[in-house]
């Protein structure tokens, strides 16, 4: 239960809704009594109009027995009409208590999941993110809910009925309430294996379903490799492994109310028989008799859900100790300061090393470069030569192993992480557009931008003629991941988004690769007003694409082997010249 504690600043937060509901409880179980009273005072007064015929006084009395047990009869009913009401008003407050519960919970997480840094999406799978933030969410929710609203009426009930059952007859009480137990353990221990079985079916659901995922997302390679047949038959397998968890959960399950029933028949038997021996050594009434029998059915299903709640509370501790995994991360990256911060656009890498916390992998060795607020610096080089890890350690996705990197001649560890994103403009290697319209893509990083402000930002971006070639324009939506568009489309929109912001800072990662010579050049041109007046980094493979840059570092194996402008390179014979040389050439073969 340690793992739940976490969960009382909610209890308390909305204490007052759950006090509301814990007197919603009493007040139903006080009116579910009032029917059973009157119930045995109508066998009673059966019993008394019974025993007037016999005297030959039913003319004189039983006038005034029949106005009761009508009186009796609208009591019952108006009694379990109001049961009902309160009962809806309990599920109204505890049950949407939990409901709220689950919406702040879901909020905290989320809330949390953006904090934590880069490196812990990379340490940890998506599916996995997203089932603590749902499914987990949710078996906790019904500990919130179900769990605490079945444990109160069980206390409330058992305290109620049981003192008005052993103030009637004790040596009655004993044994109906034998069995009762027995079905409390029983449907704990069934509960728990329907708890097993239900976790094998949804774990093997979850199989089919990233498979299915794949194979959709793959269709073009699946079918461009004639895999359907095959792609068939694995599916099957997972389908038949699924059916046969089903039928084991079905088989469990199956017990459920059978043993329910004939635990509820057993002390419905005791009742009649050890109430019909007191009712004949006169220590009770026949009324007693039918009164004890609405108990029991009162009392089954609180005791039986005993069991049903301590299998709802495991679970629900199980999944908020995975919640509670991440929920006490403390971030690796966090906001140092809420001093405003307004960047110029100088950054200086003093000796910056790197290595990766989770590979090991040392990407940076020692660099050290300077770019002039409004200057444009380019960085090149093979794959893997730590290109991209400059532009990660600019915008903070992580901080340096060793060395020091200043923003505007300040540690960048020591500025306010919000306002340095902010005046970033950032277009990633890997183009990623949401599953939203074209429009709402480009303008992601700004607040209700003008129509003419994303299309004059498409232009910019050489995208806009491909955009209004759409049946919807700019209100296309892109699918998933902007699946509907090609490599060079997706690229292009994310550097609209960039230029959108009209940041101080602009950060091309390799987000020209995509397209042909002849649409990079014409972007270059159109960037050129916006980059000759912000601080610009270009991360590129392609010597065409960083050639104007004010100034070219060469990285390899994490360290600067060359540096200069595009003419003071090409003069020394070094890998610049060469990369450059041979990129020429492959142009003039695709030319041809």
């Amino acid at each position: 239960m340690k793992s739940l504690w976490v969960l009382n600043k909610y209890f308390y937060k909305y204490r007052f809704r759950l006090i509301i509901g814990v007197v919603f409880v009493t007040i139903s179980v006080i009116f579910g009594v009032f029917p059973a009273i009157y119930v045995r005072e109508s066998f009673d007064i059966v019993s008394q109009a019974i025993q007037n015929y016999q005297d030959g006084t039913a003319e004189i009395n039983n006038s005034a027995l029949r106005n009761k047990l009508l009186l009796y009869g609208a009591i019952i009913i108006g009694a379990s009409l109001l049961k009902g009401l309160f009962m809806f008003f309990m599920r109204q407050t505890i049950i949407v208590v939990s409901r709220y519960i689950e919406y702040d919970m879901k909020n905290e997480i989320f809330d949390q999941y953006q904090k934590l840094s880069l490196a812990f999406y990379k340490r940890n799978n998506t599916g996995d993110l997203m089932n603590r933030i749902s499914e987990d969410v949710s078996r906790v929710r019904m500990y919130l809910g179900p769990a605490v609203m079945y444990t109160i009426n069980v206390a409330i009930s058992l305290i109620i009925i049981i003192a008005i059952m052993l103030t009637i007859n004790v040596r009655l009480t004993l044994f109906v309430l034998i069995p009762l137990p027995i079905l409390s353990v029983a449907i704990y221990y069934i509960s728990r294996k329907i708890n097993v079985k239900s976790e094998q079916v949804q774990r093997q659901l979850s199989s089919i379903s990233t498979y299915v995922q794949e194979a959709f997302s793959g269709i073009r390679v699946l079918k461009a490799y004639v895999r359907e047949k095959r792609s068939l038959e694995d599916f099957t397998k997972e389908a038949n492994v699924y059916l046969a968890r089903n039928e084991e959960l079905y088989r469990i399950n199956a017990l459920f109310f059978p043993l329910m029933v004939l635990l509820i028949g057993l002390s419905t038997i005791l009742t009649v028989y050890i109430g019909g021996q007191e009712a004949i050594n006169g220590h009770i009434t026949t009324g007693n008799i039918a009164e004890f029998i609405i108990y029991v059915n009162m009392l089954t299903w609180p005791v039986a859900s005993i069991g049903w709640v301590t299998s709802l509370i495991q679970r629900a501790a199980a999944s908020q100790e995975r919640i509670n995994e991440f929920l006490h991360i403390t971030p690796e990256i966090q906001n140092p300061s809420d001093q405003p911060f307004v960047l110029q656009g100088k950054v200086q890498f003093k000796d910056v090393s790197f290595t990766y916390p989770d590979t090991g992998i040392k990407a940076l060795n020692e660099v050290s470069f300077s770019i002039e607020a409004g200057k444009s610096l380019a960085i090149i080089g093979k794959t893997g030569s730590g290109k991209s890890t400059v532009a990660s350690l600019i915008g903070r996705l992580y901080d340096v192993t060793e060395g020091k990197i200043l923003i505007d001649d300040q540690d960048i560890r020591h500025l306010n992480l919000y306002d340095l994103r902010k005046s970033i403009g950032y277009v990633p290697q890997e183009a990623f557009l949401f599953s939203d319209d074209i429009a709402r893509n480009i303008s992601f990083g700004v607040d209700d931008p003008s129509q003419e402000k994303v299309e004059q930002a498409a232009k910019n971006a050489e995208v806009h003629a491909n955009i209004i070639d759409f049946p919807q324009a700019y209100q296309t939506r892109v699918g998933e991941r902007g699946i509907t568009l090609s490599g060079g489309q997706k690229q292009r929109v994310s550097i609209a988004r960039a230029i959108i912001k009209e940041p101080r800072f602009l950060i091309f990662d390799d987000c020209l690769s995509a397209v042909d010579t002849e649409t990079e050049e014409n972007i270059l041109a159109n960037l050129k007003r916006l980059i000759d007046q912000r601080t610009t980094l270009i991360i590129s493979h392609r010597v065409s694409s960083v050639k104007h840059a004010d100034e070219i570092l060469v990285l390899e194996n994490g360290s600067i082997i060359e540096k200069g402008t595009h003419e003071e390179l090409m003069k020394n014979d070094g890998y610049y010249r060469k990369m450059y040389e041979q990129q020429l050439m492959e142009d003039s073969r695709k030319a041809v």
